[in-house]
């Protein structure tokens, strides 16, 4: 094989090794509760894990997409949130937020700033909606600990008969001075609440 040749097949086996790579990242179930199938996944190159809740329910696009995809309607997010600021909404595209979050002593408060585009796929309604940190928007406050390595998708899948499937999946690492054993250990309650909420919420 001459040099040239070597030049042309570098990009295409980076991008088969990175392939790979992801591929391998497989999810480990972790057990099934009030009809939510919990996952968790070791995150390349970090001791935290990632998390994934999948689960079925009977309702329409319009209204679960009215609770996830619709930063105003927050009612349901998480009981911990100290304060949440709406920054940007363009309904059904892109939105940005600003969240402050209680944490239990002797934690320090965190905050976040986070971007979100919503997109759907023509072939199958697919809606997705995802979300990761925002820089250089909101400044970082005293007495907080500013959470800058983040991601969660959303995603609804219309399935037969009125059924939705949704799926979310999200990493988050708190920074500061949480054990990463502690967080490992209870990861799992962060899809399952959010959803149980969604569940409430929709039905």
């Amino acid at each position: 094989m001459n040099f040239k040749s070597r030049i042309i097949l570098l990009p295409f086996l980076v991008l088969l090794i990175s392939a790979f790579d992801l591929s391998a990242q497989t999810w480990d179930f972790i057990k099934e509760q009030d009809g939510i199938k919990l996952y968790t996944r070791k995150e390349k190159g970090n001791i935290l894990k990632s998390f994934k809740g999948v689960m079925e329910i009977a309702s329409t696009m319009e209204k679960v997409s009215n609770i996830l995809g619709n930063v105003r309607n927050h009612d349901w997010w998480d009981e911990n949130l100290r304060e949440i600021k709406v920054l940007k909404f363009d309904e059904n595209k892109y939105f940005q937020y600003y969240l402050i979050y209680k944490v239990p002593w002797p934690f320090t408060d965190r905050d976040l700033c986070v971007e979100a585009t919503i997109s759907v796929d023509p072939a199958n309604g697919k809606k997705t909606i995802a979300a990761v940190p925002l820089f250089n928007v909101v400044p970082e406050k005293e007495g907080l600990v500013r959470i800058k390595n983040y991601w969660q998708k959303w995603t609804i899948l219309p399935m037969e008969n009125g059924i939705l499937r949704l799926t979310l999946e999200g990493f988050v690492d708190p920074a500061g001075n949480v054990p990463s054993w502690l967080y490992n250990m209870v990861i799992v309650d962060t899809p399952l609440k959010v959803m149980r909420r969604v569940k409430k919420f929709v039905q």
